[in-house]
């Protein structure tokens, strides 16, 4: 899901201007009292400290790692690490719907304040229409706090929000991460709602999240403080009326007993009892693989005072901590816009002999047209530098997603479309996070991720692609006259040549290459 109001809505813009020039425009409130509050640092002696500094002691100065690829797993590990908190629990998304896997998490960090745990939300505001009750309600328990960031004023009528303000409101706030006790943290793609986990009927994201202990864990905890420190988050109180908050328990409670009761959440509830991992950490039986990590992130002033100071975004940290491939680079991107400059990076890798793979949604698998519009304009051009494009296929089993077995009820889908933000560099570091390769990602919105100097899991990472490309995927060519781009397909009857996008019919090709011609690319 991308960082902003939906293309078709910005479509829309020029007929709701003069709405919003004739309705009127809410403000943010003039004064907001924000209490200050940062991580607590002294939680070595609560069960979660104990465990893990028994995992560290091996291994002084490393980051533990593991994988979490599986969408059930990803949920379970986020209840358990919720369930097994005693301080504090901090938990920053993009989007957190209200649906199954969304109830159940809130469930967990109130379950967690009830027992004296400080719980801390802060979520970005676009996603967040139809929760003000829920995140009130939250709000009203002694021990949860929950902040808004770049908020909008109005509650009601966003849109026209986003038509008057819409150079601050047009960057948001896409970072994502799940701390416990300042021990252990969850960093990734993934944000809180059933397409993320596996419980969608419909359509399903690719992802990919890590658990992480270590050195590390503190770097995300001093990333959440400054952003829930900042100008830009708002207290949820500060924005919503607080009419009936005596009722919050009730009304919180009544919604988690109908979500408990339907029959799609008794998979997750049982992914939650199955799922052994944060048992094993507390044991001491849980395998990481210990290597340096580091947090990149934006500077949450990005988001109200751009700024040409490289030091304070993402993609110049990024690029320093990965380093300039030798041998071989492997992107995965969701939403994979590289613009004039990037492909013109990417291709001189490719023609200096550095294998460069990029894996990318096709057309059918996207769900953003505007975001494949604005890539497809790049694709030949990398094709005749020697990179290799592979665009994932709609009902295929993507790299990164293992949890769709065949009859397993919800997240049996056949529909699935990239979501896991991950590239790896020569075999040696792999960076894991909510980084898209667009213009988005780089100027407008705010992102993070943990870049990890490990062998094994970036041979890993290159391992599956190299296992997973032929049969997922669509891999794009030239043409024998090189004029024009193929899709070859391998199948068990053999290999299939598509002269047009694949999966989809003439209708939403065009609607694709009209977006094409608009000047858009900056905001994709």
């Amino acid at each position: 899901m991308r960082g902003a109001v939906p293309m078709h809505k910005r479509l829309q813009l020029p007929a709701l201007a003069a709405f919003a020039l004739l309705s009127g425009c809410a403000s943010l409130p003039a004064t907001v009292e924000r209490a200050p509050s940062t991580m607590l640092s002294m939680t070595q002696d609560t069960p979660l400290g104990g465990a893990i500094a028994a995992h560290l002691k091996g291994h002084p100065g490393l980051t533990g790692i593991q994988a979490l690829s599986q969408g059930r797993d990803a949920f379970a590990v986020r209840v358990l690490l919720a369930r097994a908190a005693q301080r504090s629990l901090d938990l920053q998304y993009y989007i957190w719907h209200g649906d199954s896997t969304g109830q159940l998490l809130a469930q967990a960090a109130w379950e967690a304040a009830e027992r004296g745990v400080r719980v801390r939300m802060l979520l970005d505001d676009a996603n967040t229409s139809g929760l003000d009750g829920t995140l009130s309600a939250l709000d009203a328990h002694p021990s949860i706090e929950v902040r808004v960031f770049n908020p909008f004023p109005s509650r009601r009528f966003r849109l026209a929000d986003f038509v008057a303000d819409f150079e601050r409101l047009n960057r948001r706030m896409h970072n994502k991460s799940l701390t416990a006790d300042n021990q252990a943290t969850i960093v990734g793609g993934r944000n809180v709602g059933n397409e993320y986990y596996g419980a969608d009927l419909q359509v399903g994201f690719a992802d990919l999240d890590v658990l992480a202990i270590g050195p590390v864990v503190e770097e995300v905890s001093r990333q959440f403080d400054q952003y829930w420190n900042d100008a830009s988050a708002y207290p949820i109180a500060s924005l919503v009326r607080q009419t009936a908050l005596p009722d919050a328990r009730k009304l919180l409670q009544q919604q988690w007993e109908q979500v408990n009761q339907q029959p799609e959440t008794q998979d997750y509830l049982r992914a939650v009892r199955e799922t052994s991992a944060v048992r094993d950490l507390l044991a001491g039986k849980l395998a990481f693989d210990w290597s340096p990590a580091r947090l990149v992130n934006d500077d949450p002033s990005k988001i109200t005072a751009p700024s040409d100071r490289t030091d304070m975004l993402l993609l110049p940290r990024l690029a320093k901590a990965m380093g300039r491939p030798t041998r071989e680079l492997d992107l995965v991107s969701p939403y994979f816009v590289p613009g004039k400059e990037g492909t013109k990076g990417l291709a001189e890798l490719a023609r200096n002999g550095i294998a460069v793979r990029v894996l990318t949604n096709s057309l059918s698998a996207t769900d953003v047209g505007p975001v494949h519009a604005g890539y497809a304009k790049y694709r030949e051009d990398l094709l005749r530098a020697g990179v290799r494009v592979y665009e994932l296929k709609r009902s295929s089993e993507a790299p990164a997603r293992k949890d769709r077995e065949p009859n397993s009820g919800p997240g049996s889908s056949g529909d699935v479309s990239l979501h896991a933000k991950t590239f790896a560099v020569d075999r040696a570091r792999i960076f894991v996070g909510s980084f898209n390769l667009d213009p988005r990602s780089a100027n407008l919105n705010t992102e993070m991720g943990v870049v990890i100097e490990s062998p094994v899991l970036a041979a890993r990472m290159s391992d599956e692609l190299t296992r997973a490309l032929p049969a997922e995927t669509f891999e794009l060519r030239l043409s024998a006259d090189g004029r024009s781009i193929e899709w070859l397909e391998r199948t068990a009857g053999g290999d299939k040549i598509h002269t047009s996008e694949p999966e989809v019919g003439l209708l939403r090709r065009m609607w694709v290459e009209f977006l094409s011609w608009l000047p858009i690319e900056w905001m994709l």
